[in-house]
């Protein structure tokens, strides 16, 4: 799953107005920011398997560390924790967050087929695999970003043009990496994977500089 992600990123500035988007963006996908460097740096695996499912040719042979259900509740807790020390927050705010980082497992367990690891070392894998059909993975992402979008939307206000149409491209980008991502050829390798995926940085910072042009409702 990708824009399902940052649906539930957008969505949780109604619950956490205070936290900035670019930090609301940073815990949901937090798993696949660490993902990448952890392929690249050969802790895990990922093969280039067209085919593998109908949405993605991407085999993820190993990534207990950055996906694995134990690992996200721990990288949860420790975000929460944190934000709340550096930012003196109030407590929904940290949960907010830690329940971010978590949903990303839920999310990657209905789109994935069955390979998401529960603990670090354990066999067991789970998946719902709605990859193997493209239709039903791309109608609920879209809803689940329709959703955010919509709820960001009402707990915010443009302060000025780039409050709106830095949002507006943001989106778009979005849009466009995701249908590029599903619907274009099969990347040429595993490191190509990883270094691109590197770029969704990128996002994280875009979230922030949006936000900052953006007030609450």
């Amino acid at each position: 799953m990708f824009i399902g992600h940052f649906g539930l990123g957008f969505g949780a500035k109604r619950l956490a107005p205070e936290v900035s988007l670019g930090t609301l963006f940073l815990a949901c996908q937090l798993a696949d920011l660490l993902w990448p460097t952890l392929v690249l740096l050969g802790v895990e695996r990922v093969d280039i398997e067209p085919g593998a499912t109908a949405m993605t040719p991407l085999n993820f042979v190993s990534y207990p560390y950055s996906h694995s259900l134990l690992a996200l509740c721990v990288w949860g807790f420790a975000f929460g924790a944190v934000y709340a020390v550096v930012h003196r927050s109030r407590l929904v705010a940290a949960v907010s967050l830690a329940v971010l980082v978590i949903s990303h497992w839920v999310l990657d367990a209905v789109a994935h087929r069955p390979d998401m690891p529960l603990t670090f070392t354990g066999t067991t894998r789970v998946g719902l695999d709605f990859w193997s059909s493209v239709p039903w993975t791309m109608g609920i992402e879209l809803a689940i970003l329709a959703v955010g979008m919509t709820a960001y939307m009402r707990a915010t206000t443009a302060r000025d043009r780039i409050g709106s149409i830095g949002l507006a491209s943001l989106v778009a980008f979005l849009l466009l990496a995701y249908f590029t991502a599903a619907l274009g050829p099969p990347p040429p390798s595993s490191t190509a994977v990883a270094w691109s995926a590197e770029a969704m940085w990128i996002l994280v910072v875009w979230a922030y500089w949006v936000d900052r042009h953006r007030l609450r409702r």
